[in-house]
């Protein structure tokens, strides 16, 4: 029997001044990399997700800005940015029903707070006012930063990476307050900030940092985006 090569979807960042709806190459590199065939899915609105997903063999949310904070019943909050109501709209009507038909997924940083928000969770709008700086979620200048993420050594996420002790690359100034329905925290930094969550009934790896930066060079975080597309694979009979 010949393998199939399964589809993954990605979502994308909305179409702006200046460019195009438009998902970063990090992300579709390691996706081909694990043997997956990569599709964008940009937000259109949720009209277009039942014919997605009947196409779709795993998902990846990426990252992106901020979630409006009206979705999960929090008030607005100076650091809040790129809110684009479209895009909210589009990927959580897609991972809702992702979700429910049990579809493989990868949520990244915007996509992991997907995910608990489309199960009834909370998030935190700023972390340094919750956590204070100890700990850098995410420097000044808005780039990536390094931290390590301590991780369950039951969970799958621990399984897949092969460690319980991570280093990660973090880009994010928002994280899980209270957890959604069926979730689970698995993974967490220093500070006590939630860096992972897990479903017990299915296929999900959802963490906060964004492992597409440094997937090309270490096999820790390039084996999460293996797992999906193993999750996802098909054997043609």
């Amino acid at each position: 029997m010949e393998k199939i090569k399964p589809v993954i979807g990605l979502t994308a960042y909305p179409y702006g001044e200046g460019h195009c709806y438009h998902t970063p190459r990090d992300y579709l590199v390691a996706v081909v990399r694990a043997g997956g065939v990569p599709v964008l899915l940009p937000p259109l609105g949720a009209d277009m997700v039942s014919a997605w997903l009947s196409r779709l063999d795993g998902l990846v949310l990426i990252g992106g800005g901020d979630i409006d904070p009206e979705l999960h019943g929090e008030g607005m909050h100076e650091t809040i940015y790129s809110l684009n109501p479209v895009r909210d709209d589009t990927e959580l009507s897609l991972t809702r029903a992702a979700l429910a038909m049990r579809m493989p997924m990868l949520a990244i940083c915007r996509g992991l707070q997907l995910v608990n928000v489309a199960c009834g969770g909370s998030l935190h709008l700023h972390l340094p006012e919750v956590v204070g700086e100890d700990v850098l979620h995410r420097s000044a200048s808005r780039t990536p930063t390094a931290h390590v993420v301590n991780v369950e050594p039951s969970s799958l996420l621990a399984a897949t990476m092969g460690s319980t002790r991570v280093m990660t690359s973090s880009w994010h100034h928002q994280a899980v307050n209270q957890l959604g329905s069926h979730l689970q925290a698995v993974g967490w930094a220093e500070d006590g900030t939630i860096e992972a969550i897990a479903s017990s009934s299915q296929f999900l790896l959802a963490v906060q940092w964004h492992p597409e930066l440094t997937a090309g060079m270490d096999v820790t975080q390039q084996a999460l985006f293996d797992a999906l597309v193993q999750a996802a694979q098909k054997v043609e009979v």
